[in-house]
């Protein structure tokens, strides 16, 4: 272990550390000033000591990762970024919670230099991390797999503060279960178990013992009791060493527990909920700055050599980081392909020929698409090494397995189904969907891979607020949400997605893509890779789907447009028979069939539709207006929207004189074709549909 220092002045820069995170909430109003006192000792320890981070480089490569999952006291995180030298300075602590600052009320990611992730619902931050380890460990493999562990420049710690609310968060648990399942021995985790949250003390709901839990899920678990002799003592120098063995302890995730005094030492709010959620008040932050010695006249005071002291971190920094790219050109002069890899990554660049790599699937024979988007899944793989991903125990069904590849685990999770390695492809995320949705998105956030994960489009709603926070911090993973629609059939209503469709779209910045036909799949594929600053889901179906056969390029007189066109969102799939339409009928998945239908038989009536398939209507309103206009042009307000799913997204597009086919209630248990007849997604309901808005219109 390296010796140990903890002087007058890393004292000095503590307290001055809890004095800002009180006169910060204090001068906000509100705010969370209750952790960020009692957890100054081990921010200043890990920021000081501990992590290698160059404050002047916050995407560095080779860096720890911090990652604050008590985002309510997110204050902790800031006042570390100004005492260490990352970019904050007084006037940022004074403006804490307020309009335009760099210091919003939990940490953002991609609005404050140096958040790795965006924390604040509780669970998320923990969650996210076991992601970080699966990407460290991952990326490792992928670029420098034989070299020693703790050698390599792909070798770096992930560091977590956590506390009692994100140890009651379900979606914690189901991520620790993972992470000690993955032996990832390069994830530490501080658990600040103060046992106080807003409505007091935790007793009142929470009693478990939390270190016996993670060690079944098999955890390294230390124990660190500030509290232990009766009198509280900021044993700072044990806490050191119990990270040191954290870090030694190669083959588990960590746990340090750390009992402590939340608002430790205010005077009389100490150890009680009025502080954790709270601004201390003039009298008790005057109490508490005489405690510590400080004036209780002065405002965010800061002595200038506790200010030297800690901006010290930025020439340590430097220095590791300079070290450091030493062994990164080493390893870069001896592998020139996979620093070439590298760089491609890095520059955010799609590996030549991928989009001539798509599967192209001929007509003769019906195709799901989520068997279709199994194939597309296997093309890319071989060109694009850093993809990656599986599903959540649903592999069978959301066809997501790149064939061939070995399971991402250690040696002894292997079955006789599985095959693992540690850095193997293939992730088995087992029934842990919210999990996996947090996961996904640390994996993304840690850099250099691209992931996606799979589950049944129902159980969207079982990791919707992790998909919500990567749209928030456009976090470009990919999910696969298989069984689409009612037309999954016999499973019956519990399965069948009638809302998700719709209640997905209202997430901003996610991208919803319902692909028509195999085809269609293909070119969504790569147009979700394209996109680099936002989430998407693809919305496949169970049932077999008819391969419509296309032309080339636009769609004209009875010849199909080309499946390329998904990049736009919407397109005319076929245009109305004499080249002006009397209606539009907009459908997506595999509805559009039943709209090709209806199009012949309004043909057969005189009567001349134009069928637009529309996958995603995030790319189509990201098209240009003029563009938008070609292919739903105002002047023809006959229009039919036909989704197996809720019509509340297609109000404003059908608008007044529209028409929807929809299905506004829960499904049945049956066959899919009967499940059709009759809940009105038949050819028949469609052409009354167009006939009614012509009329209407």
């Amino acid at each position: 272990m390296a010796e140990f220092t903890w002087d007058a002045i890393d004292r000095k820069a503590v307290d001055t550390a809890r004095v800002l995170a009180a006169d910060s909430v204090e001068a906000a109003g509100n705010g969370h000033p209750g952790t960020a006192m009692s957890l100054a000792p081990v921010a200043h320890l890990l920021f000081q000591k501990v992590m290698r981070r160059d404050p002047s480089d916050s995407t560095w490569i080779g860096r720890d990762r911090f990652i604050l999952s008590a985002g309510h006291a997110s204050i902790l995180q800031y006042v570390q970024f100004y005492l260490h030298g990352y970019g904050l300075e007084l006037e940022d602590l004074q403006h804490l919670r307020k309009w335009g600052s760099k210091t919003p009320g939990h940490p953002e990611y991609g609005h404050t230099d140096g958040v790795e992730i965006t924390t604040g619902p509780l669970g998320q931050g923990l969650a996210s991390a076991v992601g970080f380890g699966y990407a460290q460990r991952f990326e490792r493999g992928l670029f420098d797999p034989e070299t020693a562990d703790g050698e390599s420049p792909f070798d770096h710690f992930t560091y977590v503060i956590a506390g009692d609310g994100d140890m009651q968060e379900g979606v914690t648990n189901e991520a620790a279960s993972l992470a000690g399942r993955q032996q990832l021995g390069r994830l530490v985790v501080f658990y600040d178990s103060n046992q106080i949250s807003i409505e007091d003390d935790t007793d009142i709901a929470f009693s478990e013992d939390v270190a016996a839990r993670y060690e079944a899920l098999g955890w390294h678990v230390q124990h660190v009791d500030w509290k232990k002799t009766g009198e509280y003592s900021e044993d700072v120098e044990e806490l050191y060493r119990a990270v040191e063995a954290a870090k030694a302890e190669t083959t588990k995730p960590s746990l340090i527990v750390l009992k402590t005094i939340i608002g430790w030492p205010s005077p009389t709010k100490q150890n009680s909920g009025k502080i954790h959620g709270s601004a201390l008040g003039g009298e008790e932050l005057k109490g508490l700055k005489e405690v510590l010695g400080f004036d209780p006249e002065q405002t965010f005071h800061v002595d200038p050599e506790v200010l030297e002291y800690t901006r010290g971190a930025i020439t340590k920094g430097q220095a590791e980081h300079a070290e450091w790219t030493k062994t990164f050109d080493a390893w870069a002069a001896a592998n020139p392909e996979k620093k070439a890899m590298l760089d491609r990554i890095n520059a955010g660049e799609l590996p030549e020929g991928l989009e001539e790599a798509l599967p192209v699937f001929p007509t003769e024979k019906a195709v799901s698409t989520r068997a279709a988007s199994g194939k597309v899944i296997n093309a890319i793989a071989p060109l694009m090494p850093e993809f990656w991903g599986g599903s959540a125990d649903l592999a069978e069904s959301n066809l997501t397995t790149i064939e061939g590849a070995k399971s991402f685990g250690p040696a002894e999770a292997s079955t006789k189904t599985w095959s693992t390695d540690p850095y193997g492809r293939v992730l088995h995320f087992g029934i842990r969907e919210h999990a996996m949705g947090s996961i996904l998105s640390g994996i993304v956030l840690h850099g250099n891979t691209r992931p996606f994960g799979g589950t049944f489009l129902i159980f969207s709603d079982y990791m919707r607020p992790a998909v919500r926070l990567a749209a928030l911090m456009k976090a470009p993973a990919i999910y696969v949400w298989t069984h689409d629609s009612i037309a999954l059939g016999e499973d019956g209503p519990t399965h069948q997605p009638i809302e998700q469709i719709t209640a997905l779209r209202a997430i901003p910045g996610l991208d919803v893509v319902r692909p028509a036909d195999a085809n269609e799949v293909s070119y969504a594929w790569l147009e979700m890779l394209k996109h680099k600053d936002r989430p998407a889901g693809i919305a496949l179906s169970r049932q077999n789907l008819p391969v419509f056969e296309r032309g080339e390029g636009e769609a004209s007189g009875d010849t199909f447009a080309s499946a390329k066109n998904v990049g736009k969102g919407a397109y005319v799939l076929a245009e109305a028979p004499n080249g002006t339409p009397d209606v539009i009928l907009i459908a997506t998945g595999s509805e559009v069939q039943i709209a090709v239908d209806a199009r012949e038989q309004l043909k057969g009536e005189g009567i001349n539709a134009r069928v637009v398939s529309a996958p995603s209507l995030e790319w189509f309103f990201e098209q240009s207006e003029n563009y938008r206009e070609q292919v739903l042009p105002k002047a023809v307000t006959a229009r039919v929207s036909v989704e197996a799913g809720i019509a509340m997204s297609w109000r404003d597009i059908v608008g007044d004189k529209g028409r929807s086919v929809s299905i506004e209630h829960f499904g049945a248990s049956a066959d899919y074709q009967r499940l059709f007849a009759e809940f009105g997604f038949t050819t028949e309901h469609v052409v009354a549909a167009a006939k009614e808005s012509i009329a209407a219109s």
